[in-house]
């Protein structure tokens, strides 16, 4: 148990040094918006079409929902840009919207539904996944 979980540590170590490497090459899993909520705590990869995705500008902390599996206000899965993260996308995350796109990294829950935060842009990917 020991080696499996300094394993663990070492791989999501090695994901933060090196985020451009494919999610697969650590054992980062790959997941449906659908499963995400079986992975609550864990760093996966969560691959779908974006149902919907709005900025909210006047809202605290002015977020880019990306939500994925259905729109708003049954999304499956949301990904979350906070706004003082935004001047980091080369493009408003907000256009990603239709798009089928893969997100890397720690899977949480906001009011029972599962959601990844996104820092930076090269842990957002479009895909061809579905």
């Amino acid at each position: 148990m020991v080696r499996r979980t300094s394993i663990t540590i070492l791989l999501a170590s090695l994901l933060l040094l090196f985020p451009g490497t494919p999610a697969l090459a650590y054992g980062i899993i790959s997941i449906k918006p659908s499963e995400a909520a079986s992975h609550v705590g864990e760093q996966a990869r969560v691959c779908g079409i974006v149902a919907s995705a709005k900025f909210a500008s006047r809202s605290r902390g002015a977020p880019t929902f990306l939500n994925l599996g259905q729109p708003y206000p049954r999304q499956v899965f949301t990904a979350v840009i906070w706004g003082r993260d935004r001047s980091k996308f080369a493009y408003p995350p907000e256009s990603l919207g239709g798009s089928s796109i893969c997100v890397r990294g720690l899977i949480s829950l906001y009011r029972g539904k599962p959601q990844i935060v996104v820092h930076d842009p090269k842990f957002i990917e479009r895909s061809s996944h579905e």
